[in-house]
């Protein structure tokens, strides 16, 4: 059982030591005790002309969003909850939402690294341990242009305090570490060095691609997905093309999906 002891607050110096340094995409970390949503945070520090590399993290979120409309709730000190702003004005626009599967596969990755627990990536954009889900990611595009790229990734929720049954935490998952700050660190480190890779590659699907086929929960696994105007759609999830877009082998046969909420119903690899 945890006590609030074990929820210590994030030291805002310490942070900017590891992660703000010459040479690193972070150029700037702001640790803020309670905020409605990081992203709306660094929305309006993007439109008022913020540089690429801020980073606003939130000990609370009162009104966190996730993807289709949903809230995020987390107790204190419970939880990552962080935004980036990213401005990767040389890439194609077109292949800008890469980064909202890029995002995931870096957390899933640093949890794998420093958690030691076995993340995997659920199409477009949770982090999984099996079907709980760990993590999940909301990336925004707003004028500037720029990219909000917004996490949230249990750390030490109780049972009690799940808001899904389906959640899970690092501490429920007996993680190596709950340590928010390192968990913090590690993912804002294998983010930049993704990142990097991608916009040196033009974007190119191939810096995501081979990696993020390897850690899916969701390619080889038959799903039901409620489309964005509210109908279903069964299949295998077989692939993703080469814009991001998840490949469905329905009855009706192959269907790329842009968008959707994903049920995994069964593995059929």
């Amino acid at each position: 059982m945890f006590s609030d002891l074990d929820r210590p607050p994030l030291d805002e110096k310490f942070l900017r030591g590891r992660l703000v340094r010459p040479g690193s995409l972070w150029t700037h970390l702001d640790v803020l005790a309670d905020t409605p949503s990081t992203n709306a945070v660094v929305a309006a520090a993007a439109a008022a002309g913020a540089a690429e590399g801020l980073v606003v993290v939130a000990e609370h979120q009162s009104s966190g969003r996730g993807r289709l409309g949903r809230t995020w709730t987390t107790p204190p000190r419970s939880a990552l909850l962080m935004s980036a702003l990213l401005r990767p004005t040389t890439v194609d626009a077109a292949r800008w939402p890469w980064l909202g599967l890029l995002v995931p596969l870096a957390v899933a990755t640093a949890v794998r690294q420093v958690a030691e627990i076995p993340a995997l990536v659920k199409w477009p954009n949770d982090v999984l341990v099996e079907d709980r889900k760990l993590a999940g990611i909301l990336l925004e595009r707003v004028d500037g242009p720029a990219a909000i790229l917004g996490i949230g990734l249990n750390v030490t929720l109780r049972e009690s305090e799940k808001p899904h049954p389906a959640a899970t935490s690092l501490a429920l998952e007996q993680a190596a570490t709950t340590d928010r700050a390192t968990v913090m660190a590690a993912v804002l480190r294998e983010l930049a060095s993704r990142y990097q890779s991608w916009v040196d590659a033009n974007g190119s699907p191939d810096a995501v691609l081979s990696e993020y086929r390897e850690l899916s929960a969701t390619l080889g696994q038959k799903v039901r997905v409620e489309l964005p105007d509210g109908t279903f759609l069964e299949g295998v999830a077989r692939d993703l093309a080469d814009d991001g877009r998840l490949i469905v082998d329905s009855p009706d046969g192959p269907r790329p999906l842009a968008a959707g909420d994903v049920t995994h119903l069964r593995t059929t690899r």
